[in-house]
């Protein structure tokens, strides 16, 4: 009995957290209706707005009302897990509701636009052409909401404590400062910042004002959704990809690494195992796919030269922009994007993938091995790598967790390749697109369009999201919801 009560408990302060959230995901819903100031023509679709976000924000009050937690209570990381889940969820659907109201998509597809926005992919089933200002700028609002973490990381400065357990749980275990509400904070303050510069050089650059301030929401959360059906390729300008390329770049780093380089402590930037990967697989990329890609397609170099560059850091920056098109393309130019879009961004980052630090411990773990194998038995080995400012060893615990890992991400990979194969996409085309998704990036062969079969449109879904959450948050949370739900429901013993 008395652990149903403490089951009961637990699960009324996660339910008053997630009421918390919807309260604040209704005053994010409502951002659109500042278009209406340039654009009072769109007053028409302010509806599709104002009644998810009431509804949201009303759901969210009872919730909080209802189930207040007791102050000072901490939730553990399983329990943060679970309003992560719920809250992403319960979001997604919300968000959803302006894309079926407004534009008459089907729900699934509506769906589809909604999780691809909240996971920064950017595939997208939408006509941007006809969709209007309101839904365009929603589309890049959802985008810097679920890249940074915005509904997560407000809630954590609110609610104290909890925050600890869900910050962790969504895959941020590193805070900028000890405080948990101050590293939001900073957090929100670093991306307020770069989605400032970025639309202010975005405009500067030539682009028209709404443009600017959509490209650099997408490009600062390394989302990728653009307001023309040719992305970044429509202006053909080197200003406007120079403006790009660094956004996301930044977007790519750590919330940590990024925090360094605000305080000008470069010793730590340049001992960042992910930053001394990047300097060598981004040149390398870029050359090979200039050399023996653009080079054969474009005959001008500077045009070959700045499509190897824009095309190579959007894929491993998990952006999605683009500049020209992947039909021309080689087989050895594709598969380099596909290698690029599968080792990802940084971690604790708005990017995805498997994550660049993580496959700079294979490789350290690699040599390590090799290392041991030609010393005597009796020799310690000891591999020491720096995370933000702590020096830290690679211990067989971390190897573990890091094979767990890469295995269910490149299972699941696996799977999405052979369901879309299945449907009769070209195996070369299920590579790129699969992995498109599954690592937030949202480049794509044209496998995802509105007319897609709904098996592969599902498989995307669930692949975007499960990418960004990555894999251990919700099968941990799954389970231990399953294992609470059935303590609870299990009859009490009867007393004799």
């Amino acid at each position: 009995m008395r652990e149903k009560d403490y089951i009961k408990q637990r699960y009324a302060a996660i339910i008053s957290s997630v009421g918390i959230i919807l309260m604040l995901f209704g005053a994010v819903m409502l951002t659109p209706l500042f278009i209406l100031i340039s654009y009072p023509e769109e007053i028409s679709k302010a509806p599709a707005f104002c009644f998810p976000a009431g509804l949201s924000t009303f759901i969210g009050m009872v919730l909080w009302r209802l189930f207040r937690r007791a102050p000072n209570m901490n939730l553990s990381v399983q329990e943060g897990g679970i309003i992560v889940l719920f809250s992403w969820i319960v979001a997604i659907f919300f968000s959803a509701w302006p894309f079926t109201s407004v534009l008459g998509l089907p729900f699934s597809r509506a769906l589809f636009e909604s999780v691809s926005g909240w996971t920064t992919t950017g595939l997208s089933v939408v006509d941007v052409t006809g969709a209007g200002m309101m839904i365009l700028f929603w589309r890049s609002v959802i985008q810097l909401a679920g890249g940074a973490g915005l509904a997560i990381i407000m809630m954590s400065a609110i609610v104290g404590p909890v925050g600890v357990g869900i910050s962790n749980a969504e895959g941020r275990n590193d805070q900028l400062v000890p405080n948990v509400r101050q590293s939001a904070r900073l957090v929100l303050v670093i991306y307020a910042c770069y989605s400032i510069a970025g639309s202010l050089a975005y405009w500067m650059a030539g682009m028209s004002f709404f443009d600017a301030v959509n490209h650099a929401f997408a490009a600062v959360s390394t989302g990728g959704f653009s307001t023309r059906p040719e992305s970044i390729g429509y202006w053909d300008s080197t200003a406007i990809e120079a403006v790009t390329l660094p956004l996301m770049v930044l977007g790519n780093l750590s919330f940590v690494t990024a925090w360094f380089l605000w305080r000008g402590k470069l010793r730590f930037v340049a001992r960042n195992g992910e930053v001394r990967l990047q300097l060598v697989i981004v040149p390398l990329s870029i050359a090979a796919v200039f050399l023996l890609t653009c080079n054969k397609i474009y005959p001008q170099l500077g045009k070959s030269m700045r499509v190897a560059i824009f095309e190579t850091v959007s894929a491993i920056t998990t952006t999605g922009f683009s500049t020209v098109s992947y039909k021309e393309w080689n087989s050895f130019g594709v598969f380099i994007l596909i290698v690029l879009m599968l080792i990802g961004g940084g971690t604790c980052s708005t990017a995805g993938g498997i994550k660049q630090f993580r496959i700079y411990l294979l490789v350290k773990s690699l040599f390590m091995d090799i290392k041991r194998n030609l010393m005597p038995k009796n020799v310690i080995l000891e591999c020491p790598i720096w995370e933000g400012n702590r020096r830290i060893f690679l211990n067989n615990t971390k190897i573990r967790h890091l094979a767990v890992f890469v295995f269910l991400y490149l299972s699941t990979y696996v799977i999405g390749v052979m369901l879309l194969c299945a449907y009769g996409y070209s195996l070369g085309d299920s590579l790129f697109e699969f992995a498109s998704a599954l690592s937030t990036v949202g480049l794509s062969v044209g496998v995802t369009s509105p007319q897609m079969p709904d098996a592969v449109l599902w498989g995307e879904i669930i692949a975007m999201f499960l990418g960004r959450l990555e894999f251990i948050v919700v099968i941990v949370s799954l389970i231990k919801l399953t294992r609470d739900i059935r303590i609870f429901t299990a009859p009490s013993p009867r007393r004799k």
